[in-house]
């Protein structure tokens, strides 16, 4: 039998520099500083999407699985649309989000959602029952057309 002493500490050169686990240190307290400040403040928030007037409102249902296929139909149960996987990933991934957060605020899965259009060209969606709401944009444009080809077309 061998005893090998080991050393844990390894060599200068395999080391992280001092000064670089200080400045890496320093971010993050100047991070948790900054951020206390603006909560303490009630600092109002910035990267907000402006505000519109609403031109055009759905309620629906949504239904999504984990392979991408989502169905989505009225408050009477019209079916509006039945997707497949190909089609339907980022609706059934917002279905997946939606249960996610209705379970974490213990309200029935199974409600309503709101998708509106606004007059700035935005869609977004909005869960009543959690108050939950997303600015459709910040996903890509395709993903946002996905949802606004749900609402009702303007007549000419």
């Amino acid at each position: 039998m061998s005893t090998q002493n080991a050393d844990f500490r390894g060599s200068s050169e395999d080391l992280v520099p001092l000064p670089l686990i200080r400045a890496l240190c320093a971010l993050v307290v100047f991070s948790l500083v900054t951020v206390s400040w603006a909560v303490l403040t009630d600092r109002p928030l910035d990267a907000t999407p402006p505000d519109s007037r609403v031109v055009a409102e759905r309620v629906l249902y949504l239904d999504g699985d984990l392979a991408g296929a989502a169905r989505i139909t009225e408050a009477d149960g019209t079916l509006v649309a039945d997707l497949a996987p190909e089609e339907g990933g980022f609706i059934s991934g917002v279905a997946r989000v939606l249960d996610r957060e209705r379970t974490k605020a213990r309200v029935p899965p199974d409600g309503p959602v709101r998708l509106i259009a606004m007059e700035n060209g935005r869609v977004a969606i909005l869960d009543p029952s959690t108050g939950w709401r997303a600015d459709l944009m910040g996903f890509g444009a395709d993903n946002a057309a996905a949802f606004a080809r749900l609402l009702p077309q303007p007549t000419e």
